[in-house]
């Protein structure tokens, strides 16, 4: 375990490196910059934004200011956003998108899991048939596609939930739903692929010749084996839902970080995109570490070493 957590630390400390330097490198390599926009600025007050965010300064000398200011957890002030630090706006933003990641990630789990187990149980049947087609059409459907239907029909024609905002637990059941579904989608078919090849195994035809209730083997002793592929999957899944909430948030015009990426990049914000990038590179991270944790308790044979 220490050596798996020390060669995680360093792999991260490397990875959160290359991150930073090719996210440096390639904002500054698109033409144009914070402040050349349609509208003119004096070129006075020009040089006084470029001298307070270090623009005016060779891209060396900014690459090191702006990585010793991330090591010190400073991450700076953003260029478009007045009278909030990077710190104070993640510290509103974060908790609002973890809420809506992780509403969206447990209604995948919630719905996907039962769905694949029946989908595997009625193999063949018109249950698995059915669970499969919606499956693979929630996997086609884009989100935005998804979040349009979802206003149209519980918004507009039957109004069961707001059209956008965040505070309340009917505004977070659209942007959850639609978050999740795809997601949802694509666990439902690692269940089913997962369940179908526990099933088979010698020990489940062992319990099951024990005169074990059929409910008793599949939740007991087949489930456990058939969450692995699931696992694995949450790692990628934590990351499509972080980028897709940006979508999401958008839509719903929900105050979480995507807003602000979505904005910061649209308006060449270099030090709100580069650490809201640097952000989502973390969260990233931590989730696949717990996921390699978690994978390993439910399937002892696999090593974390190896």
């Amino acid at each position: 375990m220490i050596a798996f957590l020390a060669r995680r630390l360093l792999w991260t400390v490397v990875t959160l490196w290359v991150v930073f330097t090719v996210s440096f490198i390639l904002m500054r390599s698109v033409p144009g910059g914070p402040f050349s926009g349609e509208r003119a600025i004096d070129p006075d007050i020009k040089r006084n934004f470029e001298a307070r965010y270090h623009l005016d300064k060779p891209l060396v000398v900014q690459y090191g200011i702006m990585l010793s200011e991330y090591l010190r957890g400073d991450l700076g002030l953003p260029m478009k956003i007045r009278d909030f630090t990077i710190n104070e706006i993640v510290a509103q933003g974060l908790p609002i998108s973890a809420a809506l990641g992780l509403l969206a990630l447990l209604f995948a789990l919630a719905l996907g899991i039962p769905a694949g187990v029946v989908s595997a149980v009625r193999r063949g049947r018109p249950a698995d048939v059915g669970v499969m087609t919606v499956a693979t059409v929630g996997i086609a459907l884009p989100e935005f596609v998804v979040a349009g239907l979802a206003i149209m029909l519980f918004v507009f024609v039957v109004p069961l939930f707001p059209a956008g905002g965040w505070g309340s637990w009917r505004q977070a059941v659209l942007p959850s739903i639609c978050l999740g579904l795809p997601y949802a989608a694509y666990v439902a078919r690692l269940t089913r692929t997962g369940m179908l090849d526990v099933l088979s195994q010698d020990y489940i035809r062992t319990a099951r010749a024990k005169g074990l209730a059929s409910t008793t083997v599949i939740l007991r002793h087949a489930l456990k084996g058939a969450m692995l592929p699931v696992v694995s999957y949450i790692g990628p899944a934590t990351a499509g839902i972080l980028t897709g909430s940006l979508v999401e948030e958008k839509i719903f015009a929900i105050p979480g970080i995507g807003v602000h990426l979505v904005e910061a990049s649209f308006q060449r914000d270099y030090t709100l995109a580069m650490a809201l990038t640097m952000l989502y590179t973390v969260l990233l991270l931590a989730m696949n570490f717990i996921v390699d944790l978690t994978y390993q308790m439910l399937d002892p044979r696999i090593k974390l070493d190896g």
